[in-house]
């Protein structure tokens, strides 16, 4: 009898969560109103751990500082362990208590009473630490900080420990259904994962990625994958992450795209796996503004109903929604929320936390503003695998995430609008406004500094009035405006606490006469860092990780990091790349005769074999003055129709464009856009969609300050700043283009690099090694290149001038 009971102990489930996480989660209740501004969130950014520990070595020695507790629930079918870390425990002759420490911006005399989860957070580790020392009462005291005066409000409370247990086990308890839920979907689920395999015959090069995903996840690694399109990276990854998650390895996948057109590949894959049987809950997140009820996004109780009374519906919601589908489709989700009056965004966030996949935007992980604090806060169990896709775009997303700017005109302007309405704020916005003054006049153009920390002071101090200021207004109209420069400060202060070498700082005068303070992130790999810590094993994966070195130094802070060049499966004769040595778009050759040139090399290639074509250049001018002429040099009779992308396209827009390369035709159809553009990466038109395109210049960015900035930066760190600067950034947009063309091992098509530039070492060092046979052409050759491709002759690479 015994033995039996140990068996069935060993054999009992347990559930972690923590104190915070139970509490925020069980007790949240009332409207979703973004009116407050967040305040709470904000506190623990702003705080950081200096608060605490300066209160806490101010409390002698009967005071003990962040105390770890935890206790055991025995509930019918589990164990659920209630864990967290007390910031201070009070052991004196008269009385034994809990500390809660919070830090705020807004005054003292404002906070009349503590706010329920504080409260509530702190009632839980007394009950945890009472029963451990067999109290009978324990005092709870919640010390509020303002933290620019550092000036200091406690309340105090005493409570019967048998009360507060039952208060405490009556808590868990209503997560246990919760916690059940859990356990028995993920039983299902690994079983089901036991049962699949790899859907398809494995192409060339991809089972080796498949065992390369799996063995730097059972190594907790980093791996970065450069793989040519049509390889299938993404059930590549996706499916070595399933299989790993079915073993105990880890408990969730991200997967992150940049754009939203990516993400219906990873729905796929999944979609592909789930045809064999396997249970798996994946959800896509949408953003707020397309998948809200309302017409405009007005997240507060007086504009919308589902605002209204939100918190009190939504657990109810999601627990249905998660007992009775497993597709979290955005047409399902909606039509829960309608059930049950909620919010679908953010009920789509509280989904999140229980799927075993999340698709979703970069930004919902790294973004200091927008990731979600449901995976990434305290409590959180680090047990993510991290599937990157277009990986190559997060250098420069993760650059805009950590840098911020200041701009003085914005201050002024706020000033004007609260003169009459708040002495105290508008006084503080004068302040700050005289020493952005001050750097202003030291400003020619822009300036470098090694630190603002005098200008944080000053708007730490307006952060202060702001916060008071938004309690208090009840003019919508100005509130809006003020809220709008708490966001510019708010940003600018969070960002400011991350400045390390990896910043510049300096100071802008721009041509339309404002006047900017920027924390400029040059290398933003350690603050992407800060969140790739919570995974388990990271995958990097795109067709353009060229050179490998420029995304690992950028993206990752390890030195041992795992690289994969997958193997492509095309053959060679099916892909024509060809250099047009003849034409550059340098700015000072930039000529109507260069013009009538590249117009050219399109006519010449169209001519000798109609069909679907792209054209990419490097700018909206460049463009119009090339396809001005090409309308000009085109003959009446021939059988062409161009499309023209506009950059100010709606994503209607967008899809029409596409949709004429879905279409057959005798003739020729020709898209002219933007390289780097929307239609130059992320979109797959195989077989006979599209034959060719048009490589239109190296794709260098303009100079700027900014790309300035950026050369400098690494020309200090000895390495090549030209290169980090603009060539790969650069090299990065023309491979992305040229990748549109091949997307299947059937596919046939051409490629025309067309800038004297591509012929030199530094830019062939980065091509793929797929493009081992590049030609040099000239215009006067193309026709001839082109027909002999179609035709399959093998002509001698043509040698240029």
């Amino acid at each position: 009898m015994e033995e039996k009971k140990e068996v069935q102990e060993i054999q009992e489930e347990v559930v972690r969560i923590s104190v915070r996480n139970l509490v925020e989660f069980i007790l949240r209740e009332g409207d979703l109103d973004n009116r407050q501004g967040g305040t709470a969130d904000r506190e623990a950014m702003l705080l950081g751990g200096r608060i605490h520990r300066k209160i806490q070595r101010q409390m002698g020695s009967g005071y003990h500082a962040e105390v770890p507790l935890q206790m055991v629930v025995p509930c019918e079918k589990l164990k659920i362990v209630v864990e967290g870390r007390a910031d201070g425990i009070i052991e004196e002759k008269d009385r034994i208590a809990i500390d809660e420490i919070k830090g705020v911006l807004m005054d003292l005399e404002m906070v009349k009473e503590p706010k329920m989860v504080h409260l509530a957070q702190a009632k839980c580790y007394a009950c945890i630490y009472a029963k451990k020392r067999n109290l009978d009462e324990i005092g709870v005291q919640m010390t509020y900080c303002q933290m620019e005066t550092e000036e200091v409000k406690r309340f105090y409370q005493t409570y019967g420990c048998t009360e507060l247990e039952k208060w405490f086990l009556n808590l868990v308890h209503q997560y246990e259904k919760w916690a059940l839920f859990q356990i028995e979907w993920r039983k299902k689920r690994n079983a089901s994962i036991r049962r699949v395999e790899f859907p398809f015959p494995y192409r060339e090069g991809q089972k080796d990625l498949v065992v390369s995903v799996y063995r730097s996840i059972l190594r907790k690694k980093k791996l970065f994958i450069q793989a040519p399109t049509g390889v299938g990276k993404t059930i590549a990854s996706v499916f070595p992450a399933v299989k790993a998650v079915g073993e105990g390895f880890a408990n969730q996948i991200f997967y992150l795209t940049a754009k939203t057109i990516t993400r219906t590949v990873a729905e796929k894959a999944f979609l592909t796996l789930k045809e064999q049987g396997l249970s798996y809950k994946v959800i896509t997140l949408t953003a707020k503004e397309k998948i809200c009820f309302c017409e405009k996004t007005e997240c507060n109780p007086d504009a919308c109903i589902y605002a209204k009374g939100h918190f009190d519906r939504v657990n109810d919601a999601v627990f249905d929604m998660l007992t009775h589908v497993d597709d979290m489709s955005r047409d399902q989700i909606e039509a829960y929320a309608r059930k049950h009056t909620v919010c679908p965004f953010e009920m789509a966030l509280d989904l999140s936390v229980w799927m075993d996949a999340v698709i979703c935007d970069y930004n919902y992980v790294f973004d200091p503003n927008a990731h979600l604090k449901r995976f990434f806060g305290e409590g959180a169990k680090k047990e993510y695998l991290f599937l990157i896709d277009e990986a190559h775009n997060l250098v420069e997303r993760g650059r805009s995430m950590y840098s911020a700017s200041l701009c003085k005109e914005h201050i002024l302007e706020v000033r004007k609008i609260v003169k009459t309405e708040d002495a105290k704020l508008t006084k503080a916005l004068s302040g700050c406004n005289e020493q952005l003054l001050i750097l202003k006049r030291e400003c020619p153009g822009h300036v470098l500094y090694s630190s603002v920390s005098h200008l944080v002071i000053r708007l730490m101090n307006v952060m202060s009035e702001v916060e008071r200021f938004l309690e208090e207004c009840r003019k919508e109209e100005i509130r809006e405006q003020v809220l709008d420069l708490y966001f510019e400060i708010r940003d600018f202060l969070s960002i400011h606490e991350k400045l390390d070498e990896n910043y510049m700082i300096y100071t802008e005068l721009t041509e339309d006469g404002g006047f900017y303070v920027r924390l400029f992130c040059v290398n933003p790999a350690v603050n992407l860092s800060e969140y790739l810590n919570y995974g388990v094993c990271t995958v990097f994966f795109s067709a353009t990780l060229l050179p490998i070195q420029y995304y690992k130094k950028l993206l990752s802070t390890q030195t041992d990091d795992y690289a994969v060049y997958a193997h492509t499966p095309f053959p060679e004769e099916n892909r024509r790349v060809m250099i047009g040595t003849d034409v550059t778009t340098r700015y000072t050759r930039r000529s109507d005769e260069m013009y009538r040139k590249y117009a050219g090399y399109l006519l010449e290639t169209v001519r000798q074999k109609p069909g679907n074509y792209l054209a990419f250049f490097p700018s909206y001018r460049f463009l119009n003055d090339v396809y001005d002429v090409f309308q000009e040099m085109r003959k009446p009779e021939e059988d062409l129709f161009c499309l023209v992308q506009d950059p100010g396209m709606t994503e209607e827009e967008r899809e029409e464009f596409l949709n004429y390369f879905e279409e057959e035709r005798e003739g020729t159809l020709l898209g002219f856009c933007v390289m780097g553009g929307i239609f130059s990466e992320g979109i797959d038109l195989t077989d006979e969609k599209l034959i060719g395109a048009w490589i239109i210049g190296t794709g260098l960015p303009q100079v700027c300050l900014e790309r300035e900035l950026l050369k400098q930066y690494f020309d200090e760190k000895g390495m090549s700043g030209f290169d980090y600067a603009y060539l790969y950034p650069g090299m990065n947009k023309v491979l992305q283009a040229a990748g549109r063309v091949i997307r299947t091992d059937t596919d046939q098509g051409m490629i025309f690099l067309l800038d004297d530039r591509f012929q030199m070492s530094q830019y062939r060092a980065v091509f793929p090694r797929e493009w081992s046979q590049v030609r040099r052409i000239r215009l006067s050759q193309t026709a001839k290149e082109v027909a002999a491709f179609w035709e399959g002759t093998r002509t001698q690479p043509p040698v240029s001038d």
